[in-house]
């Protein structure tokens, strides 16, 4: 259960992080609303997860879940470069996240 929580988690992060987006292009109480709720959420779940799951690795997991997210939702929704070493260092952070899980 906990590792489900940490992985809802980190989607809630990418949540967060896509509300400072929409902030940034529009000022709106719907904007606001998905940036301080998916962070609030996010919060949440990995504080529940962190019961049961080490502080380091826990952490390690929603950072990453949270910046692959965030790279791959500006690459398929914004627009931005889908260019093969960004795409490299991605896949370092999640062979970073998978090494942890594998010697916690």
């Amino acid at each position: 259960m906990a590792w489900l929580a940490l992985i809802l988690a980190g989607i809630c992060e990418v949540i967060g992080v896509s509300g400072i987006n929409k902030v940034n292009q529009s000022k709106s109480f719907t904007s606001y609303l998905i940036l301080i709720g998916g962070f609030l959420f996010s919060l949440m779940l990995l504080s529940f997860a962190m019961k049961t799951i080490s502080m380091g690795t826990a952490y390690a997991i929603w950072t990453g879940i949270g910046t692959v997210g965030s790279a791959l939702l500006g690459m398929l929704v914004y627009g931005e470069s889908k260019d093969w070493r960004r795409l490299l260092f991605i896949a370092m952070v999640l062979a970073a996240a998978v090494g942890l899980k594998l010697i916690d």
